[in-house]
């Protein structure tokens, strides 16, 4: 027999759902805790580091010994001080991109604000950054290519069967990046400040060339639909609440 018969039991054991059979006091006592709260173990002193160390230098004239620095002194200074590292450079890039189940590929959703706030649009894809690619189409309501917060999207439960549109893949985030350059500020003159003025955006031939193509594909696959031509109908109009109408009460 061993000499503990409680060896390999728990000390303390549950009566019900969350009620223990002894309390804090009672196992303080049975793990005899107060034994070592005030038993500290003596650190060994660490050996003191050696700043200078003694060397045998060869010369009549010499001495024979000489004290050299162990850590010797850096040759050259800084003159600013190094910047701190970030702590936030992989922050955004390691975030998950988490996407709504109700605007899937295909989804027609409602613009709440910019420019296009109100429109119907159809829902294309997810992009790297987790924004949702979109189009009116184009001809159909004047909504061009666009990215999106998906928090700026009400999704309705109209869907698009869009398997057979094929969305390039330069449709990414740097291919809505506009560049910049010094060609578009104005130059600066002498007179009056608001004699120059902005020029004003201007859609490229690529994206004009591209918006025209998914346009394309999108209407045929509108026109294959059992009610394409009230789709049509149900894009182009655009979103309004009368009086007494609430949307979280709304189904769409």
């Amino acid at each position: 027999m061993p000499k503990n018969k409680n060896k390999g039991s728990a000390r303390n054991y549950a009566l019900e759902s969350g009620v223990a059979r002894f309390g804090r006091s009672a196992m303080y006592s049975k793990k005899a805790v107060y034994k070592f709260l005030k038993k500290k173990t003596a650190k060994k002193a660490a050996p003191a580091a050696k700043t200078f160390v003694e060397k045998k230098v060869g010369g009549a004239k010499n001495g024979g010994t000489r004290m050299v620095r162990v850590a010797k002194f850096p040759k050259e200074y800084p003159t600013e001080d190094p910047a701190a590292p970030s702590t936030s450079k992989s922050f955004f890039k390691n975030h998950k991109r988490s996407l709504r189940a109700s605007l899937q590929p295909g989804t027609i959703a409602i613009v709440l604000a910019g420019l296009h706030k109100g429109k119907r649009v159809v829902v294309l894809k997810q992009l790297a950054t987790g924004l949702l690619l979109i189009t009116g189409p184009y001809k159909v309501n004047g909504c061009p290519l666009r990215r999106i917060n998906q928090r700026y999207l009400i999704a309705t439960q109209t869907k698009i069967d869009v398997s057979s549109v094929k969305v390039p893949e330069k449709l990414n985030d740097k291919y809505f990046k506009r560049a910049r350059s010094a060609t578009n500020k104005p130059a600066k003159k002498e007179g009056d400040i608001f004699e120059s003025k902005k020029e004003e955006y201007k859609a490229s031939d690529e994206r004009k060339a591209d918006q025209a193509d998914l346009d394309k594909q999108l209407l045929a696959a509108i026109s294959k639909a059992p009610e394409g031509a009230m789709l049509k109908q149900y894009l182009k109009a655009t979103f309004g609440l009368s009086k007494g109408q609430f949307p979280h009460k709304m189904v769409f």
